[in-house]
């Protein structure tokens, strides 16, 4: 009993994990802005051109065997920020799951697609999950796939995204 008492004195939830909560008698919104913002200056980005869009619809990244090596710690480190921004961001899934395939062998093309990503968070910082507290109970699914536009492997990569009402409850992207 002690420690529910203690838990009600702490107040209303605003900041968990690097998740900015906002909470309000009708919604709830839940963003990274905050956490975005120290990853934009951890990696030298804070200043630079934004985006409109996290990739362009025709690009294709592939081994690029002939280009350039990054450092691979400093790109997985940018990818690992990216995938957990995900967690409010479902916008930016797809591109960061194809760039998160090239991990092991990172070279300046595919540096060059996570910093757009990154870009284009910039340019969108107040993005983020927006829940109504009377939005409909009417679920919705919606999928789609690239049917075999891997250049590497021909693999496809699918990804989905479910709605309560008009609140987004789940997403993902898989290869």
């Amino acid at each position: 009993m002690q420690g529910e008492f203690e838990m009600s004195m702490m107040g209303e939830l605003s900041f968990f994990l690097g998740l900015q909560i906002k909470q309000r008698k009708n919604d709830i919104f839940i963003n990274q802005a905050k956490y975005m913002k120290e990853k934009l200056k951890k990696f030298g980005l804070e200043n630079v051109k934004p985006q409109e869009s996290p990739m362009s619809s025709s690009i294709k990244l592939d081994k690029d065997e002939e280009g350039k090596c990054v450092d691979s710690k400093l790109y997985r480190s940018m990818i690992g920020s990216l995938l957990y921004l995900t967690a409010s961001r479902p916008g930016i899934m797809f591109s960061v799951c194809l760039c998160a395939r090239f991990q092991a062998n990172p070279k300046e093309s595919h540096l060059k697609a996570v910093k757009r990503i990154f870009r284009y968070l910039q340019d969108t910082p107040s993005l983020g999950l927006w829940y109504l507290r009377d939005s409909t109970f009417d679920l919705h699914t919606y999928s789609d796939a690239d049917y075999g536009g891997c250049k590497i492997d021909r693999k496809s990569t699918s990804g989905t995204c479910q709605f309560l009402g008009n609140m987004l409850i789940s997403w993902f992207s898989k290869k």
